[in-house]
């Protein structure tokens, strides 16, 4: 049965290196530091140069000699190889070396499972290991091909250990996703609620290790935890933080993308995603200093055009913290929209050019300016108080309120509608 890497468990990393113009990107440094990240005693590390997939063990029979030599010579107790592999070959494997094998996708739930500190994480990281372990569970290990006779409540007549183990797995993510979908519903019910609350919402999104804790820690003040490792943060923390001009914000950190990112975390993630999914603008962190930053770029685009999210983009360019130049920290496209951005979070330099690029993409939608009302609108002269959207008020000679507001355009109107306030009147935009 599967178990996960031991802390200081004696590994070697085997890269797989194809030719075809279908293979996954090869990134050797990469997979490296996701060892690490498991907790991987790395002894050594080989290369094989695939021209073609075996479909018994995706490598060749010349490379799977080569590696059960490598693995007497270190008394190797792990392999893992970076390439999914599908369980027949995985098992191929371990029988041909006499060592347990782990691919890429194990690998990476491996850690995702370790990562996971909320009860929604821990039951997306679960629910994705039995979807990839279901394919998985004979291993080789005859007892659970074995009959078992009826266990009372359990069992029935002749079922396998196998049969037992699968109905097990499928009933456990029969539970895990009703659970799954009540903290969905929590979740919209939260995005909802903010809605009516007209308070506008910010993703982060990005690669993982570009830096995106930092920046959430930067913007909102709040300490949450942050590493220099790949996955750092799983879990979605969301925050409310002030920006000049716009008033009261939502900014939500969220899980870190990687390349050839499994499948099966993206669909279990997918309650997570939704906040990018309905995000008003997504910051798009780049590590700046990474020279591979535009392959990264496109894994995250991939993934963003995969869940659906259509918000606004600004690139935020992290860890610049070489630029000194305040003027050019902003690029603006054509129609005058900022499109990207250099900071340094870790310094907290260029957070007033990011807060114009911020600016600059959400006032598309924002009303500046005053609202006019009378003594029999004082019910929603008091929720904009309470909601913090009053930035000044006065009273002017007919004994009206002068209310200056910056808040979303439809959510104004919405309100002067909800309330029977002519909006035409009553707005005064600036």
């Amino acid at each position: 049965m599967y178990t996960r890497p031991s802390k200081g468990e004696r590994t070697i990393l085997v890269h797989v290196k194809a030719t075809s113009h279908h293979a996954l990107d090869f990134d050797p440094e990469e997979f490296a530091l996701l060892a690490e990240g498991s907790g991987a005693q790395v002894l050594d590390e080989i290369t094989f140069n695939l021209r073609r997939c075996d479909p018994k063990f995706l490598i060749s029979t010349g490379h799977i000699e080569s590696l059960a030599l490598l693995v007497q010579e270190h008394k190797a107790d792990l392999i893992l190889l970076d390439h999914p592999l599908s369980p027949s070959q995985e098992r191929n494997i371990e029988k041909a070396i006499h060592t347990r094998v782990l691919d890429r996708t194990g690998l990476i739930l491996d850690i995702f499972a370790k990562r996971a500190r909320s009860y929604e994480g821990k039951l997306q990281v679960e629910l994705a290991q039995l979807r990839y372990h279901a394919t998985r569970l004979i291993r080789g290990w005859t007892h659970l091909e074995r009959q078992r006779g009826g266990a009372i409540g359990l069992t029935g007549p002749g079922e396998t250990q196998l049969e037992l183990d699968r109905r097990l797995i499928r009933n456990r993510i029969k539970l895990i996703k009703q659970r799954l979908e009540k903290v969905a519903k929590q979740r919209a019910l939260s995005r909802q609620k903010r809605h009516k609350s007209n308070i506008s919402s910010i993703a982060l999104v990005g690669y993982t290790n570009a830096g995106k804790s930092t920046l959430f820690e930067a913007l909102t003040g709040r300490d949450i935890y942050i590493a220099d490792q790949l996955f750092a943060t799983l879990d979605t923390t969301m925050s409310h933080f002030y920006a000049k001009d716009l008033g009261k914000l939502v900014l939500a950190d969220t899980v870190g993308f990687i390349k050839n990112l499994p499948h099966e975390l993206v669909q279990a993630f997918r309650a997570t995603l939704d906040e990018t999914i309905e995000a008003d603008l997504l910051l798009h962190v780049v590590d700046y200093q990474n020279e591979h930053q535009q392959t990264c770029i496109a894994e995250v685009e991939k993934v963003l055009a995969d869940i659906g999210a259509k918000a606004p983009i600004v690139k935020v360019f992290n860890k610049a913290d070489k630029h000194q130049n305040d003027q050019n920290r902003i690029v603006y496209n054509s129609a005058g929209q900022a499109v990207s951005v250099l900071v340094s979070a870790k310094e907290k330099t260029g957070m007033e050019a990011l807060a114009q690029a911020i600016k600059s993409r959400l006032s598309e939608k924002m009303f500046v300016g005053t609202l006019t009302l009378s003594n029999e609108y004082a019910k929603l002269r008091a929720f904009l108080y309470q909601e913090q959207l009053v930035l000044n008020e006065h009273v002017d000679e007919k004994g009206q309120w002068q209310l200056y507001l910056q808040m979303p355009q439809d959510a104004i109107i919405r309100l002067c509608h909800r309330y029977g306030v002519d909006e035409h009147q009553a707005l005064t935009k600036e």
